[in-house]
């Protein structure tokens, strides 16, 4: 194992404080950066936080010198599709831009290794004949959101081709869970992942869960979804950090289970977990949602030596519920 710390950017948030504690768990040494605009500072529970932003620069050089590190996860990003589209220029400067200065700064610097947080969302909507995304399906965005992470991974892909700095891009589908001992989970306000959603719906946080599409041409007509727990999800960075530390070239990989579950299925592994019947409202569907959106997964499975080990609905949505009661006692536990 690499004694040279690892430079987490966005370790505060939901993602990178998973992987961050995975990290922390087999002794590596880490350095996280975050603003702490969507991430929680206490979600934090290995290596040294750093408040600051991934776009300085001279924050970013002077870390990587000072601390004398040779990899980055790069989480740090803008992530609610809907904003993203009402307003695109944020997502671009703190998603592309950022990246940009970060990537200098790991240039400047002969950082070996980057591991880069990207999104099914550059796939935009796949034509009806694709039942599963392979990695080589073209790239069409509809939102600023998928957008901005692919040119990201163009930067990274070049930068890699110009230098020796390797990278392993991971092309997230839907994240959701939290972690099974309960320390850290999605604290993101106001959120938008269904099964966050309908967690904060069954434990009273919020009055009702909206479905937008009852007729898609799926078996029961709602959208179906690829959910990756979030701590597989990290276990698959540590995997892509050994894969570069042993010499692995650079590529780009699905991050999912390769199958879905529809959101009334969703819905009724909430319902029947907690005891309680959801209200739920139907709209019509949301422009640029594709009826089923899966990964293909082969390549993660051949590249990387990956083993999920929390892939079932039920522990998912267990582990999501789990965590919003926790979210309540310690609400309820606050000095006023």
């Amino acid at each position: 194992m690499s004694n040279s710390p690892i430079l987490v950017t966005g370790g505060a948030g939901y993602i990178g404080s998973h992987v961050v504690k995975l990290l922390g768990e087999r002794g590596e040494s880490v350095v996280v950066l975050d603003d702490l605009s969507t991430g929680n500072a206490e979600a934090v529970l290995h290596g040294e936080l750093v408040q600051g932003k991934t776009g300085d620069i001279e924050l970013v050089s002077k870390l990587i010198a000072d601390k004398g590190i040779d990899t980055v996860m790069h989480f740090a990003a803008h992530t609610i599709v809907p904003e993203s589209v009402e307003n695109p220029l944020k997502y671009y400067a703190n998603n592309t831009c950022s990246t940009r200065n970060l990537l200098q700064a790991c240039q400047d610097n002969k950082v070996k290794n980057v591991i880069f947080s990207s999104t099914a969302a550059t796939y935009g909507v796949p034509d009806d004949s694709v039942t599963a995304c392979h990695e080589e399906l073209p790239t069409a965005p509809i939102n600023a959101y998928g957008m901005s992470k692919l040119m990201s991974e163009a930067m990274l892909r070049d930068l890699s081709a110009a230098t020796d700095l390797k990278h392993v891009v991971l092309r997230y589908f839907n994240v959701a869970g939290c972690d099974p001992d309960g320390r850290i989970g999605q604290s993101t306000k106001n959120a938008t992942l269904l099964i966050k959603v309908a967690a904060e719906v069954a434990v009273g946080k919020r009055e009702q869960l909206y479905v937008f599409g009852t007729d898609y041409p799926t078996a029961d007509g709602t959208g179906v979804r690829d959910y990756i727990h979030v701590t597989d999800l990290g276990l698959a960075h540590i995997s892509a950090l050994d894969y570069l530390r042993n010499g692995g070239e650079s590529t780009l990989m699905n991050c999912g289970y390769g199958h879905g579950f529809s959101v009334r299925q969703v819905i009724e592994s909430v319902e029947r977990i907690s005891g309680k019947k959801l209200k739920v409202i139907e709209e019509p569907r949301r422009a640029g949602d594709p009826p089923a959106l899966i990964a293909k997964v082969d390549k993660i499975h051949n590249t990387l030596d990956w083993k999920p080990q929390f892939d079932d609905l039920d522990t998912i949505v267990r582990t999501s519920l789990e965590w919003e009661h926790t979210l309540m006692k310690r609400q309820h536990n606050k000095p006023s």
